[in-house]
């Protein structure tokens, strides 16, 4: 037996189907486009870091490869040295309650970095980059206070290694006379 569609439903359908090719449309028509694959000034890269194995570093490698970067175990022969001089993250009290004790942590994520070639040209000049967030604590709740700054270090994290591909597709050699 076969159900009987009656016009009411097969109109809320369409109704639906309407809506949302508009939306489309509409996304489109204002210039909205999904985040593609940087274009990079070079072909190759060689990450220099004192910590290769960090989570930085991992997901540096993995974005770059993404945006079909061919990364060198040698510096030799890279169009680019990426220096990694420092990545390190911390924690501050930001505030205390009335009992002295925290309810508020501020969370800190920097990186040093500069990037150069193998003629000593700088391309990325020595940098800092800089994040920070700021989350409540409530200290009876710990494993999740712990999930919540993990959380946070790891968005800040994934936030570095954006910034950081922003900074290289638009980094070109120094020419000092």
């Amino acid at each position: 037996m076969h159900p009987i569609k009656s016009p009411a439903l097969q109109s809320g359908k369409l109704f639906k189907s309407l809506v949302m090719l508009s939306l489309a449309l509409l996304l489109a028509a204002c210039g909205y486009h999904l985040r593609g694959a940087a274009i990079m000034p070079f072909k190759t890269l060689y990450i220099e870091a004192d910590n290769p194995e960090s989570p930085l570093i991992k997901g540096l490698r993995s974005s770059l490869q993404a945006n079909h970067i061919k990364l060198l175990d040698k510096p030799e022969k890279a169009d680019v040295i990426l220096n990694i001089a420092s990545d390190q993250t911390d924690k501050q009290i930001l505030t205390l309650g009335g009992t002295g004790r925290v309810s508020e942590y501020q969370l800190h994520y920097r990186v040093s970095l500069r990037a150069y070639d193998n003629e000593q040209r700088e391309w990325l000049p020595a940098t800092e980059l800089k994040q920070s967030r700021e989350f409540p604590y409530d200290d009876t709740q710990i494993l999740a206070m712990t999930t919540v700054e993990e959380q946070l270090y790891l968005s800040m994290r994934t936030d570095m290694i954006q910034q950081i591909l922003r900074r290289l597709s638009h980094a070109k050699p120094v020419i000092t006379p």
